[in-house]
């Protein structure tokens, strides 16, 4: 598959990160969902103009994506984002969602994967999230686009690993299946999102921003395809305790399982219903670990030799 080049009908890349891609310069992509559906207004348009300054601080350029009446936007202004935290019949954009979008002209946020393929499509290496997507713990079948995407898709991704509400022992398995490096920042261990640990290892460590570039370079460099993880432990005063967080999972999946909550739907309620058990916690450690995520983001990305715009999906 061949990457799309920028003057594609449904796919505007930005001035500054144009330009910032032609000279080389370092940029970060940002997703939407957390925007359009992680947030209500006005937290989730303070939270996206943050971790874009938080960004542009660390001396990089934001690139958030979303799609705005069908057309694929790679650098969204601020009134661009506005329109994603308050606007009304929103969509979470992931791969399968992209045509219907295009088609019907939808607007909405784009997830980890929706995100992924977007930012290959410009030539962005790396990308700062929260949590990806996983193998869920019941029904085990129900797997999260996020992992075939991380398969395919030659960039890294800096999160606080996989949502805790996940499977994370099966959703490392897969990603060992497909050879995607999980690399611990920092760290010996896998976070579990809320918990600094999961009690599971990563497949090696770095310790600094450029020890994480030369990683990735050389994965590439070596013929491979996939994504590099690079797993960032939430900041410690905010994360909770790994034994107090699985409880409140195991409390929230019953709920789930009881109800017959399927689907699309089972995300959204578990994080709402953790979000009460913890009185709040949760969500405060959601948003230190993705301003964290961002912060590292910016800092690996300067030890990156970028692409121009288009000319990037796989090296």
């Amino acid at each position: 598959m061949n990457a799309l080049k920028p003057d594609y009908p449904y796919l505007h890349i930005s001035p500054v990160v144009s330009q910032a891609l032609s000279d080389g310069a370092p940029v970060v992509a940002l997703e939407s969902a957390v925007i359009s559906h992680g947030l209500p207004y006005p937290q989730n348009l303070q939270l996206a103009l943050d971790l874009e300054e938080i960004i542009r601080a660390g001396g990089s350029t934001p690139a958030t994506v979303g799609v705005l009446q069908g057309r694929v936007h790679v650098g969204l202004d601020t009134g661009q984002i506005e329109q994603l935290a308050q606007g009304d019949d929103l969509h979470k954009i992931s791969i399968r969602d992209y045509a219907p979008a295009v088609s019907f002209k939808w607007s909405g946020g784009t997830t980890v994967a929706g995100t992924m393929l977007a930012a290959g499509w410009a030539g962005i290496r790396i990308f700062a999230t929260g949590g990806i997507g996983g193998v869920h713990r019941s029904p085990q079948y129900d797997i999260s686009a996020d992992l075939p995407q991380l398969a395919t898709t030659a960039i890294m991704v800096v999160c606080a690993g996989a949502k805790a509400i996940l499977d994370l022992d099966a959703t490392l398995e897969y990603l060992d299946t497909h050879s995607v490096p999980v690399v611990g920042y920092q760290t010996d261990d896998f976070p579990a999102f809320f918990a600094r640990s999961s009690g599971l290892k990563v497949s090696c460590r770095v310790d600094t921003p450029e020890q994480a570039a030369e990683l990735a370079r050389n994965h590439w460099k070596l013929g491979l395809r996939s994504a590099v993880l690079l797993a960032a432990p939430p900041p410690e005063t905010y994360a909770l305790p790994q034994t107090e967080i699985e409880e409140v999972i195991r409390s929230a999946q019953r709920e789930a399982d009881e109800k017959r909550i399927r689907g699309p739907a089972v995300t959204p309620f578990l994080l709402e219903r953790i979000n009460q058990l913890t009185a709040g916690r949760s969500v405060a450690v959601n948003l230190e670990l993705l301003r964290n995520n961002a912060r590292i983001a910016a800092r690996v990305s300067h030890f990156f030799i970028l692409s121009k715009p288009g000319g990037f999906l796989r090296p």
